[in-house]
């Protein structure tokens, strides 16, 4: 695996709307992104399902909280009006109705004007299951037993269309995993509304 810095160029605006509050993180996997905010002095409550992947992101930002719990529980309880969540490919795992569900939740924890910076596997991401796969309703496949949902701009306009602004809405490819990876980059706004 290679480094990734896509937070790297968001981080002012992080610091700014996170304020004194700290900063949620879904899905934080090993801990890059929590090394990378708690390196500019974030305080970081991050979680993720893997209880292996959770140890070894405890093991390399201790300042950070990181715990092991899955993002259809009740987030914790830190998350509460706050200024930035992140989400760097961990919420398409699930249904339309449980992804539309889980970003109402997302956006109830923020407060107005609270920024959530997510990145979305794309339906171009053919290297890592957006074709030749069970379909289990559009853009979701059973990808190696595991369910993976694939965004397009269309999809992802739908899902932040009530109640955010958009910041920044981008199409990348990483390499961080080797084979060349499709995403989407998205950087929303808690509208006050």
């Amino acid at each position: 695996m290679f480094t990734d810095p896509w937070l790297n160029r968001w981080l002012p605006l992080v610091q700014e709307r996170a304020g004194l509050g700290p900063v949620l993180e879904i899905g934080c996997g090993h801990g890059d992104d929590t090394a990378v905010l708690a390196g500019v002095g974030l305080k970081v409550h991050a979680f993720d399902l893997s209880s292996v992947a959770a140890g070894i992101a405890k093991l390399r930002v201790p300042t950070a909280v990181v715990e092991c719990r899955d993002v259809r529980e009740p987030f914790p309880e830190v998350a509460s009006e706050l200024g930035v969540i992140v989400a760097s490919l961990s919420i398409h795992y699930f249904s339309w109705t449980e992804t539309q569900a889980l970003i109402a939740r997302i956006r109830s924890t923020l407060r107005p004007g609270g920024i959530f910076l997510c990145r979305l596997n794309s339906d171009q991401d053919h290297n890592f299951g957006a074709s030749g796969h069970p379909e289990i309703e559009p853009n979701f496949f059973m990808v190696k037993g595991e369910p993976k949902r694939f965004f397009n701009e269309a999809a992802i306009t739908s899902l932040f269309a009530q109640g955010w602004n958009t910041l920044s809405l981008e199409h990348f490819v990483t390499k961080k995993y080797v084979r060349s990876k499709a995403l989407w980059e998205v950087v929303l706004e808690r509208a006050d509304a």
